[in-house]
């Protein structure tokens, strides 16, 4: 994105619902949304009629014209779903929004995913991203594909399994804040972890995220306008998606097997976008739908060193809020607050600038958001605070 992207467009509003075991919510996926974007705008102090843009992504069921209407907006001016299985496009969504607003194509933009299982069956992010070279020899789920990959990160890369552990023992910590996530009041420790059964190796039960009924929202704006709104913008500083050539879900041959999909290239349009390094990260959201993909996401982004050095930098304290030089999935992540796919990171990531976070990271100013690694899309954003710009 070019410079005069930056910090042009900002969140001013965000909004979720309860996050319930699948298949138990009395409402359907386009109610869930709803409920979500009305309390974004409630958080906001805006009028929803007054939304003109809808994103989504992941095969969301909700259709933004739909959803629209049932809010009685004056005018659909945006209306889009960003292709890619799983959660790769959730950044996508938001820097398609900010694109939306930046080039004056709409003003306010609601970003959103939703899920009630009862209406949209189980696995619906996964529709038509497995292909007959995975079934015929068996490989019938997410999980199985990310372990091929996070196997030969352990044995050929050598990062040892400790960092894994980290990454789902620092969202389980940071669920015990949040009375909200699914997994409050139900610590995890390493005996635990060590002991849960294998899902699909390397891959432990609590390495795997869950997937629940539920859906959150942000509005984007442009930043200019944020006195027209409540509460304090999270600034959206630079945001990139895509694929590298050769990058796909469907070969299983790519040169940079272990990679989470965020090539060098991409990485370095996101920082310069920015105008940051990485180093001056003060909390992150990782999309853990494994913890292996997530490990890799942050060796791709620079935020962890490859290798053996990686377990010295993935540690629990160094994690999570209270110690860590980077926390991350500081409302519980996929694994442990809720996971539809990704969305609730992204309110996670704005809340850590705009307030409201239960666990906030003190004076942070640069918040990033990576969407799902491993996916045949991936994307990130980084936000920032009006300081920033």
């Amino acid at each position: 994105m070019s410079s005069g992207f930056r910090g042009a467009t900002a969140v001013v509003g965000v909004g979720t619902t309860d996050y319930l075991r699948r298949g138990t919510s009395e409402l359907t996926s386009s109610q869930l949304v709803l409920q979500a974007i009305l309390a974004a705008c409630a958080d906001a102090g805006c009028d929803p009629r007054t939304i003109d843009g809808f994103v989504s992504y992941s095969e969301d069921s909700s259709e933004g014209l739909a959803i629209g209407a049932a809010l009685g907006v004056h005018e659909v001016r945006w209306s889009t779903q960003i292709w890619g299985g799983g959660g790769g496009a959730l950044a996508a969504a938001v820097n398609c929004a900010a694109a939306a607003v930046y080039s004056g194509q709409a003003r306010c933009v609601a970003v959103y995913r939703g899920l009630s299982e009862a209406v949209d069956g189980r696995r619906a992010f996964a529709k038509g991203h497995l292909g007959t070279l995975y079934t015929a020899h068996g490989v019938m789920a997410p999980p199985q594909i990310c372990a091929l990959r996070t196997q030969r990160m352990l044995e050929v890369d050598g990062v040892p399994p400790s960092a894994l552990e980290a990454v789902a023992m620092a969202s389980y910590h940071h669920a015990q804040n949040n009375p909200r996530a699914v997994a409050f009041g139900k610590p995890l420790d390493h005996d635990l972890y060590e002991n849960s059964r294998f899902i699909t190796e390397p891959l432990h039960l609590y390495d795997c995220s869950r997937e629940n009924d539920g859906a959150a929202a942000i509005l984007v704006a442009a930043t200019d306008r944020h006195g027209e709104f409540a509460g304090t913008p999270a600034v959206i500083l630079s945001g990139v998606q895509g694929a590298a050539a050769g990058w796909t879900e469907s070969t299983e041959n790519e040169e940079r097997y272990t990679s989470a999909g965020f090539h060098p290239e991409m990485v370095r349009r996101l920082w310069d976008g920015a105008g940051i390094g990485a180093a001056d990260v003060d909390v992150a959201q990782v999309y853990e739908n494994f913890t292996g993909p997530a490990v890799a996401a942050m060796i791709d982004h620079g935020l962890c060193p490859p290798g053996p050095e990686a377990g010295e930098f993935m540690t629990v304290d160094n994690l999570t809020v209270e110690r860590g030089r980077l926390p991350i999935n500081t409302s519980g992540g996929n694994m442990a607050e809720g996971f539809v796919h990704g969305i609730g990171l992204a309110v996670e990531a704005v809340r850590q600038i705009r307030g409201g976070s239960p666990n906030p990271v003190a004076g942070a100013d640069i918040s990033l958001l990576i969407g799902g690694p491993m996916a045949p899309l991936v994307s990130s954003t980084v936000f920032g605070s009006l300081q920033t710009v």
